[in-house]
């Protein structure tokens, strides 16, 4: 990317996506993508300031949207601020449905009058066609699952791993090897009880959230977001991009990459059981290509995925709208930079254990392109 001096001045928005929710405190979903944004565009004498839109995390797909516009309307201080939005997973939804012509949201804001400040907007990993995870976590076991993969992920972000017995324990309820709600329940506790009492009692607030809400688990299953893509239309004007990700299909060589550590092993089946869930789309219903698509797909990926393939939670197909900015072998959670690297400056922790080899150098490249797709 040029260095050269530009006179614009931006305003880059984070949205995020599912486990929006870890953000408590100093433990930010955003942390290594805010970072690197705002490094960069300093480096290169781009006036940017980025901000991260605060939304709840299964709340429906309209009240994130305005949310979105509502983080626009109390954060913007300037006419001729640019205004990108850059969504992960579910965020990269909420930001199309937040800049589509003539949508209803409910907001006292003109929806009009924010909306049309957007120039770009970017989905990362997102489920633009749905995934069918969504419709397994709909259900009483997969919302406590959920529940308790929240409460994980915040303690990895936290503390860098989680107890073996932890781990065991989540991967035996992912199994099916558990009663239903007791191990979840005890596991979520185990957790919670290494926090301290303020952010234990910030993720009581965010899980009741989620237990009360879960209108967006039924809006993101590919039936409902069948009708999203048939009526939602993108707004003239506003450039639209998408970062898609592929991880490893479990297997036995995603099993000797986990190596001997049991730590490892647990996670990689938890993996196995929600890639497996997220892998259901048939053949006859995966979302159709255009050709500069199909050539961003295999020039990333060496070739066309097909309808199964998946980043461990969206089919790679689904994550497909407008240009293909860039697409990469990592998971989910990889692409924003939470992938193992707990020797880097800052250090990187792992959730999902796939094999599939996300590092620092892939990171890089992705965010490199996401920043040339916004200032182009």
């Amino acid at each position: 990317m040029s260095a050269r001096e530009r006179p614009e001045k931006h305003a880059i928005y984070l949205i995020p996506g599912f486990f929006g929710f870890a953000n408590l405190g100093r433990l930010r979903y955003f942390a290594h993508v805010d970072r690197f944004l705002r490094q960069r565009c300093a480096a290169c004498g781009i006036d940017a300031q980025v901000h991260v839109v605060r939304t709840h995390p299964t709340a429906s797909l309209p009240a994130r949207a305005a949310l979105v516009l509502e983080t626009l309307a109390r954060t913007l201080r300037r006419r001729d601020e640019i205004v990108h939005l850059i969504g992960h997973s579910t965020g990269g939804v909420d930001a199309r449905l937040a800049t589509a012509p003539g949508v209803a949201l409910p907001t006292s804001l003109d929806v009009e009058r924010w909306a049309s400040r957007v120039r770009s907007v970017v989905g990362v990993s997102s489920p633009q066609q749905g995934t069918p995870l969504a419709a397994s976590l709909t259900t009483r076991r997969g919302q406590r699952a959920l529940a308790l993969l929240s409460v994980g992920t915040s303690y990895v972000l936290r503390f860098g791993h989680l107890p073996l017995s932890v781990l065991l324990g989540i991967a035996a309820a992912f199994a099916g090897e558990a009663r239903e709600g007791t191990l979840f329940d005890d596991l979520s506790q185990q957790l919670l009880a290494d926090f301290s009492v303020a952010r234990r009692n910030a993720v009581a607030r965010l899980l009741r959230e989620v237990s009360e809400d879960q209108s967006l688990l039924l809006q993101l299953t590919p039936e409902a977001m069948d009708v999203f893509a048939a009526s939602v239309r993108d707004r003239p004007g506003v450039r639209y991009g998408s970062v898609v990700t592929r991880s490893r299909p479990p297997g036995v060589g995603t099993t000797l990459a986990a190596g001997l550590d049991p730590g490892a092993q647990a996670i990689h089946a938890i993996y196995g059981a929600i890639y497996r869930a997220s892998a259901k789309t048939p053949p006859a219903n995966a979302p159709p290509l255009d050709p500069r698509q199909r050539r961003a797909l295999r020039s990333g990926l060496g070739k066309v995925p097909a309808a199964h393939a998946n980043d461990g939670i969206v089919p790679t197909r689904s994550q497909v709208h407008g240009r293909v900015i860039h697409a990469v072998r990592g998971d989910h959670l990889d692409v924003i930079g939470h992938f193992d690297g707990p020797g880097l400056e800052p250090p990187h922790f792992d959730w999902l254990t796939t094999g599939t080899g996300f590092d620092r150098r892939r990171f890089d490249a992705v965010w490199e392109r996401v920043l040339d797709f916004l200032l182009a």
